[in-house]
């Protein structure tokens, strides 16, 4: 989709559809005055006829005025005058979009004529919202397609708008790049197929290099080994490294994700109702793909590395089972109680691979882990554990001007008593009880005393009928975001 600036008056002269805001309760923006002097009223009498007020979130599709050249009209609700902040921008802009992009209509002019920040929020939050997979269709008709293909943004400073898109625009080029990995089903993404995708981010400055299964092997990550040793898919581990601090040598924060392409719970296999979802508990990784992307497309200055475990979880004759007890590579064996308990053997000789051979500053761990999550904290919220405050309370504040939500959940020492195993230095599963909370105690094995926080993003990975405008139904590509706002306001020099 195209995005365009242009500066007041210029697209209102023709276009099928024309988006205006409203502020609640009811009062006109600029732009929306303009149309309503121009159709005698008619605007104010169609929100007088209706329930709309002007509430954040709503939408009013209005016939086209007299003296209007638009096909359509649709108001958008803005809330309050005085609370309109980025988010704001992006929901409404993300609205207008999702009222019209059925309709036929092919360019939508939204007017924002506020400050040139909100205008390249508006920009991205429609471009976030006109996310679609669609790869793999090929019968769909073209009536059954979106069809609006250009938005433009009408604002009082179009140069303004274009510069502080461009940051946006890299962003919103993320996003869709892990909502795309994540979306695809495993018999197109698996570890190698994932591995060569990333190796074509190169193009940005990445450093990218792979490491296949001997070389994990010789290595001694046996834990991550044991998970993917019943596919016929070879495991991988993707390193990728950006450079963008004025020393390129100096420490690097660290994002590490877990990249299980499909999971189907292995020997301890899962019902097979719903088991389809499993092609997306890869998404902690991907959300460390779309860091390092927006990361580099950006040029930020920082020093940035992130780690890939991608494997497949699979029942074969040669899997893993319960009762196995592997060597970490952190010299700590693991007792497999639960093959489904598999995605934290994964991370624990990611993180230890990167602790050891980079020495970050910290580590953040992304990870589909747990169901508890989603009991704990719903469809909407992942949940945050971390064992150094400065980095819990910058990441409980990206999360706040981001929009990826995050909770803090506790570690509580004494719970590590139920991964006491009778025959090695750790179980990998504690069993029922807070069971988010012991897998995240595991996974601190693994990160030598390092500042690390582990994010479990079961609930927030994929929408199922989403309800929020600029996440359409799927994969939401949570974690780009928070990790993009994380390094531009604490780390970046």
């Amino acid at each position: 989709m195209q995005i365009e600036f242009v500066g007041p008056g210029a697209a209102l002269k023709e276009t099928d559809a024309l988006a205006l805001a409203v502020f609640e309760p009811g009062q006109l923006s600029e732009p929306a005055q303009e149309a309503d002097a121009a159709s005698s009223g008619q605007v104010a009498r169609a929100i007088r006829a209706s329930r709309f007020t002007g509430a954040a979130g709503q939408t009013l599709a209005v016939v086209a005025p007299a003296g209007s050249s638009a096909g359509r009209l649709v108001l958008v609700g803005l809330g309050k005058s005085d609370a309109v902040d980025a988010a704001a921008a992006e929901a409404a802009a993300a609205h207008a979009f999702n009222a019209v992009k059925d309709t036929g209509a092919t360019r939508l002019v939204i007017a924002v004529r506020g400050s040139a920040v909100l205008a390249a929020h508006a920009a991205l939050g429609a471009r976030l919202a006109a996310y679609r997979f669609d790869r793999h269709r090929t019968t769909e008709s073209a009536d059954k397609k979106p069809s609006i293909t250009t938005v433009v943004i009408e604002t009082g400073d179009p140069g303004a708008a274009r510069e502080a898109h461009a940051p946006l625009a890299a962003l919103g080029e993320a996003i869709a790049f892990a909502r795309d990995l994540v979306s695809e089903p495993a018999n197109v993404l698996y570890p190698v197929e994932y591995a060569r995708r990333v190796r074509e981010l190169a193009w940005l400055g990445l450093e990218i290099e792979v490491l296949g299964v001997e070389e994990m092997s010789q290595l001694g990550m046996c834990a991550l080994l044991g998970v993917g040793q019943g596919s016929e898919r070879e495991s991988q581990l993707v390193v990728i490294q950006w450079k963008g601090a004025s020393d390129p040598e100096a420490h690097p924060i660290a994002f590490v994700g877990k990249g299980v392409c499909f999971d189907s719970g292995g020997i301890s296999i899962k019902p097979a109702e719903g088991m389809e979802s499993m092609i997306w508990d890869m998404a902690g990784s991907a959300a460390v793909v779309g860091a390092m992307h927006v990361l580099a497309a950006r040029k930020a200055k920082v020093n940035a590395v992130g780690i890939l475990g991608l494997v497949e979880n699979m029942p074969d004759g040669a899997a893993q089972r319960p009762g196995d007890i592997v060597k970490s590579l952190s010299g700590q064996t693991v007792e497999v109680i639960n093959t489904d308990a598999e995605g934290r053997l994964v991370l624990a000789d990611a993180l230890w691979y990167c602790q050891d051979r980079f020495k970050p500053r910290f580590m953040i761990d992304f990870a589909t882990l747990t169901g508890a999550i989603v009991v704990a904290l719903g469809n909407d919220i992942a949940g945050l554990f971390c064992n150094d405050e400065t980095l819990a309370a910058n990441l409980l504040a990206a999360s706040k001007s981001s929009g990826d939500p995050l909770w803090r959940m506790p570690l509580p020492p004494k719970y590590e008593k139920q991964l006491e195993s009778h025959a090695a230095d750790v179980k990998n599963t504690g069993g029922r009880a807070g069971g988010s909370i012991t897998a995240a105690l595991f996974i601190q094995k693994f990160v030598n005393g390092l500042p690390w926080a582990h994010i479990d993003m079961a609930s927030t990975a994929w929408k199922t009928g989403s309800t929020v405008p600029t996440i359409p139904s799927g994969a939401t590509g949570f974690g780009v975001r928070l990790l993009d706002r994380l390094a531009a306001e604490f780390y970046e020099a």
